[in-house]
This record gives structure tokens, sequence and C-alpha cells, in this order.
């Protein structure tokens, strides 16, 4: 893999036009959550073809003023009852190593947006 790298300017970059280090973190998490998403389907047999999973990370100061990361996985799931939808993303988050691996470490949301 060959990318430019460039920092935010919150943490003292030049916000240049490359990717920075918390987007490809959130390209990996996101990826890995949708594969755990798709397994935990196939194992109740609910059928997530046209599913979407996108997480956001953010850098976050606490009140010492050091960075860490937050992170919100949104997920889309058509065609699935809202509370069957939910239960996946609560069973893709116990799964997902991306998850389990920042677990107690960073502030993390799950949402299900439009299910419709």
């Amino acid at each position: 893999m060959d990318l430019q790298l460039s920092i935010p300017k919150g943490v003292g970059g030049d916000d240049g036009p490359g990717t920075n280090p918390e987007q490809l973190f959130a390209t990996g998490y996101a990826a890995c959550f949708h594969s755990a998403l798709k397994a935990v389907a196939r194992g109740k047999k609910a059928d997530v073809t046209d599913s979407a999973v996108s997480v956001t990370i953010d850098l976050i100061r606490d009140d010492d003023g050091a960075i860490g990361l937050g992170a919100r996985i949104e997920a889309q799931i058509p065609g699935l009852e809202r509370a069957t939808a939910q239960e996946l993303l609560e069973a893709a988050h116990a799964m997902c190593p991306y998850s389990r691996a920042t677990k107690g470490n960073i502030p993390a949301e799950v949402v299900l947006v439009d299910n419709d």
C-alpha cells in the first residue's frame, strides 16, 4: 500500500490532501465489523445482502490535553425488522476483533441507521 499521509490540523498537522491514520483505522474497523455482521447473520439465517457499515474515528482530547480516539459505527441493514437488525449489530460488536481490541479503551457507539 502506497499512500500519502497527512496529519489533521487539530493535532498540529497541515490537513493536507492525503489520508490520515484515523481514516485508515476507520476503514479497517468498518471492513472487520461488516465481516462480523455477515458471520452473525449467516448463523441466524438473516439476509444482510444489502447491508453497509461505516466507521468514523474522532480525535478526542481529555482534561489533561492528551489525545485519544472515539468510534462511531453506523450500519444499514435494509429488509430486517429493527429489533432483529439491532440484535445482529450487538452480536457483531461482541464478535468483531476491532471492537474487542478497543473495548474499554475508547468510547464506541454502534448506531443502526436508515433501516426502512
